[in-house]
């Protein structure tokens, strides 16, 4: 597990583009991007779910990417894609992934899910939250599959308010919960929560990409991630795991003055692999001091 942003709204490590049903990849509105087709889930036929399904656009590899979830600026130039907050607005005529803390709660949310939905809470055998104590973020329960299908409502509802907004993807971070979970939840588990937001991405018009967490890779295809977004991967030695296993759609994010692992470096040994950008700790918008961007 690596760092993450320290804002409210944001975890780390560790006019919308959608075209209507039976659009093909020639008419795709990003010059740059490939396309599939992906069922939704199980209700109806499988014709009638292929009518509903609109066009998943899945993001080329070597588009240039910038990371934006501590908030929304100018992409710099030549930038193609960008990640932002599921609360933030799309940015115009680029690639636009839409970051949800889809496996632990937003420290300003845990009220809303004690209120509503307490038993959605991982607890430890004393009744107590399991929490991320580095981002105090407690975790949700996928422990069941009646969880699951509950909180898919819930986090699925989110990823639909990614379509309307605009965005083209999604990437559901901490799917990797379990290894902080105390033994209370397992790979499997994340894995087919994982597998319910892929459906309901897909349904939605949305690509949706694998957050980090190697374990999963093997898992990537029956999931049914359509891209990667790593953090210090070249850190920790991943980039070639993600690029061959996402034919190199795969956006990397290494952090300023974090490992032994030195940027110029890293360009020079997986720039020709996957998508690689330089930002500051905090992820913060160009306008704030503390601001860093680079790209290869």
């Amino acid at each position: 597990m690596a760092v993450r942003a320290l804002f409210p709204s944001v975890s780390r490590r560790r006019a919308t583009a959608r075209a209507a049903a039976g659009v093909v990849c020639a008419v795709a509105t990003l010059a740059q991007a490939g396309c599939a087709v992906t069922d939704g889930p199980a209700r109806g036929s499988a014709s009638e779910r292929r009518a509903e399904s609109p066009a998943v656009v899945r993001p080329t590899a070597g588009m240039a990417f910038d990371y934006q979830i501590g908030g929304g600026y100018a992409p710099p130039p030549g930038v193609e894609a960008v990640s932002r907050d599921r609360e933030d607005e799309p940015a115009d005529g680029l690639y636009n992934v839409c970051y949800v803390n889809a496996f632990q709660t937003q420290p300003g949310e845990l009220k809303r899910w004690e209120d509503t939905d307490p038993d959605l809470l991982l607890r430890d055998d004393d009744g107590e939250p399991v929490i991320d104590e580095g981002w105090d973020e407690v975790l949700l329960d996928t422990s069941t599959a009646a969880k699951r299908t509950r909180l898919a409502e819930i986090v699925g509802g989110w990823v639909d308010g990614c379509a309307e907004s605009g965005f083209q993807a999604v990437e559901p971070d901490n799917l990797d919960s379990y290894e902080r979970s105390h033994g209370k939840l397992t790979r499997a588990q994340n894995a087919a929560f994982a597998a319910m937001l892929a459906r309901r991405a897909h349904e939605s018009g949305l690509a949706i990409g694998q957050k980090n967490t190697t374990d999963l890779l093997p898992r990537h295809r029956t999931i049914g991630f359509d891209f990667a977004v790593t953090e210090e991967c070249a850190q920790f030695d991943e980039c070639d795991a993600y690029a061959e296993a996402y034919d190199g759609r795969v956006f990397a994010v290494e952090y300023e003055g974090e490992g032994d692992v030195g940027f110029d470096e890293s360009c020079s040994t997986w720039q020709d692999r996957v998508s690689l950008v330089l930002r500051d700790l905090d992820v913060l918008p160009a306008s704030e001091d503390g601001y860093v961007y680079r790209s290869c």
